[in-house]
């Protein structure tokens, strides 16, 4: 194997053998391959692409390069919902609460935000990570220093070299880590918009697709749902606040009309990932919704959650008196004129949230985990002046 003739080859268009993407995903973690050889071979992918096959192995090396956890023995459907990110997106705080006590165990990742409870953890062992998906249904972990490491060192290229947006990377990236969890199924919620790393739908469509590409050749249950991120999702912005709401959505108390269709749509292929629940119909899904909330097991099972994980419930029962003493330092936006809102540009406002502290600029940034935005009206309400 010679570095420089995989680069050529990739440059040339050539389709790239598995040995040759493990010998440059290995060479770049042992220092036989260098970071510039490595930069140059993702900017020729970048520019040429890869097919499924060739993706697939990229993301095979990639999980491969650390542990690959085994959650066989846990005795029922393993299912990992992942957001490609978006703004006001917290959806796995209200999906993993109505699925975990479906005979599902759940897995998905919204670190900042559950951080925002005091004590909560999702730095867990991988032997925690096993026994908390068998008693509580539901985890909620970080990505450990030895899960997909390869991802976390061509990311960091990615970053630098102007390379990121290319979907076989992005793709790849975002599955290692995927079947390194070692789920039995994957439900991708692919954000498409002006909030969205993916703002058109062809884009998200690519991705999406390459997704599922990888996740049947690796022989794992896939599916994708394409959601839109032109606006916020929900009425909040920040870490605390999102927590608030995703308690207020499933005690019942307020339910935003578009995160509760992306929630029925994202359970209901979550259903049909599960070996359990295939035949299961839409209408038997929202049925199955409107009975954890209603009946108050999904808001005990968040709970249990946040509970298993270091996490003090009484914050969270609390959550109106304890967390957001914040009438010094709040500033109420009102409107100039009457009329019906049309449009909230989620690009400007995850902007403006970020300004705020509410997300990082930098991986360095420290995040102030209770600011944010919230809404008072959103797109087709009608507002008066003032």
């Amino acid at each position: 194997m010679n570095i420089v003739e995989i680069i050529e080859k990739k440059k040339r268009g050539n389709t790239l053998t598995s040995d040759e993407i493990k010998y440059a995903v290995n060479g770049l973690l042992d220092g036989t391959v260098k970071d510039y050889q490595m930069s140059s071979l993702l900017m020729a992918i970048c520019l040429k692409g890869m097919n499924a096959e060739e993706t697939t192995e990229l993301t095979m090396a990639m999980r491969d390069s650390g542990d690959v956890l085994d959650l066989s023995d846990i005795g029922k459907t393993v299912v990992d919902k992942h957001s490609t990110g978006g703004v006001g997106d917290k959806t796995t705080m209200i999906v993993g609460p109505v699925m975990g006590g479906r005979g599902l165990g759940i897995t998905g990742g919204t670190i900042d935000k559950l951080d925002s409870i005091p004590g909560f953890s999702s730095d867990v062992s991988d032997e925690k990570f096993i026994s908390l998906v068998k008693t509580v249904g539901m985890v909620d972990a970080a990505q450990t220093k030895n899960l997909a490491p390869a991802d976390k060192v061509l990311y960091a290229l990615r970053d630098v070299t102007g390379t990121v947006d290319s979907i076989p990377l992005i793709a790849s990236s975002i599955m290692s880590k995927k079947l390194a969890s070692g789920a039995d199924g994957i439900v991708l919620d692919v954000k498409c918009g002006s909030g969205a790393f993916m703002t058109d739908f062809e884009s998200a469509k690519c991705l999406a697709n390459a997704m599922i590409d990888i996740a049947h050749l690796a022989g794992k249950k896939c599916t994708a749902v394409i959601s839109d991120m032109n606006q916020p999702l929900g009425y909040s912005i920040g870490n605390l606040l999102e927590v608030r709401e995703a308690i207020h959505f499933l005690s019942g108390k307020t339910q935003n009309p578009r995160l509760y269709k992306l929630v029925v749509e994202l359970c209901s292929q979550m259903f049909k990932l599960s070996d359990e629940y295939t035949e299961i119909s839409d209408s038997e899904v929202e049925i199955t919704i409107k009975d954890a909330i209603s009946s108050g097991k999904a808001y005990a099972k968040f709970k249990e959650f946040v509970c298993a994980q270091g996490g003090d419930v009484h914050f969270v029962e609390n959550v109106e008196s304890d967390s957001l003493v914040i009438e010094d330092i709040k500033l109420d936006i009102v409107a100039k004129k009457s009329g019906v809102i049309t449009g909230i540009d989620a690009e400007k406002i995850g902007r403006a949230s970020l300004a705020l502290g509410a997300g990082r600029e930098t991986k360095e940034s420290e995040i102030d985990l209770n600011s944010g935005i919230e809404f008072k009206k959103v797109v087709g309400d009608r507002i008066s002046k003032g």
